[in-house]
């Protein structure tokens, strides 16, 4: 909302200042019209400051830093990073499924691709399907549990196609374990997505913040793609260098996705966070922050942390919501 309000004015001189904002964020002033004895406009900050401000206007939300909370810029820089890395591995991945369907080869048919893509496809679709009816409901509460394990299952994906060349016998069931693990990325990650944007959003503002995430992606995607194709292209004929590279990019898009996720301080309640803050309650008499529970949640799946003591895990000794109908004679 741009708005022009009169400050002073008096039979000598006459002043207008120019404002730049909105209702929901602090305004500054842009410029100053002084129209005695001449018109004269004086601009607030440099043209340099005003194109950057514009600019930053199409990947942060309005109002930021104070509309959306504070672990809000740590997340999205593990997570642009993490992104990143997925584009540029993108292409590599990309360009080893394609020879092994037979691009570029005189032998390969046209049906023959078509069927095997299609097959690919349709496991994906499917396996989205099955992994929205058993975890659906379970998404939002573990959202960073399940944010991580999405990444993690994109990356078996993509390890599959750069693997569906070295097995042209099991070239079909290679590729369809591949989809089937990035349609399970598909549904967490969007699903885990909204429930991190709600909370991120201070001002009502979840569809302005999930629009400049968008924005954010997309940047992140086209310089990617760009390194992606580069690096496609340096490594091409050298199995060795596109391994390692490959290897190491997947390394740190765990890496960031771990630090992502370690970022986010949610201060709504599942069944771990409950049972933290009930613990130390019952140990200390304190009431824990979100901040303080995050560092002590742990946001890997509970099979990778097997090693810890049940007994320590409050969560993991008690069951809440069991049907009563469920229950054993000992058990009630």
């Amino acid at each position: 909302m741009e708005g022009i309000s009169e400050v002073a004015k008096s039979k000598q001189q006459l002043i207008i200042e120019e404002w730049n904002g909105s209702s929901s964020t602090k305004l500054f002033k842009t410029a100053t019209i002084f129209a005695s004895p001449s018109l004269s406009i004086h601009r607030s900050g440099s043209r340099f400051n005003h194109v950057w401000r514009r600019v930053l206007q199409a990947f942060v939300p309005e109002g930021f830093p104070g509309s959306v909370t504070p672990d809000y810029v740590p997340f999205q820089v593990w997570d642009s990073l993490q992104g990143l890395s997925t584009y540029i591995r993108t292409m590599l991945s990309t360009q080893a499924l394609l020879s092994a369907i037979g691009v570029g080869e005189k032998s390969a048919t046209v049906i023959g691709a078509t069927f095997q893509w299609f097959l690919r496809d349709l496991t994906g679709m499917l396996g989205g399907v099955l992994f929205t009816f058993y975890q659906g409901s379970n998404l939002d509460s573990n959202a960073k549990m399940w944010r991580l394990v999405a990444d993690l299952m994109n990356d078996l994906g993509m390890l599959m196609d750069l693997l569906s060349p070295l097995f042209p016998s099991a070239f079909a069931f290679v590729v369809c374990l591949g989809s089937l693990s990035r349609s399970f990325t598909g549904v967490a990650s969007g699903a885990t997505r909204a429930a991190l944007t709600q909370h991120f959003a201070l001002q009502n503002n979840a569809a302005d913040i999930s629009a400049k995430e968008g924005s954010q992606e997309t940047m992140a995607t086209m310089i990617g793609m760009a390194l992606g194709m580069l690096l496609a292209r340096i490594t091409i004929g050298n199995p060795f260098a596109i391994w390692f590279s490959f290897l190491f990019l997947t390394m740190f898009h765990m890496y960031a996705n771990y630090r992502a996720v370690r970022c986010l301080s949610l201060n709504s309640l599942n069944f771990q966070r409950s049972s933290i803050l009930l613990q130390q309650f019952m140990e200390t008499d304190q009431v824990l922050s979100p901040e303080q529970v995050s560092t002590m949640e742990h946001v890997l799946p509970m099979w990778t942390t097997s090693w810890i003591s049940k007994d320590k895990l409050l969560h993991m000794r008690v069951e809440l919501g069991v049907r009563v109908s469920s229950l054993g004679h000992q058990e009630m």
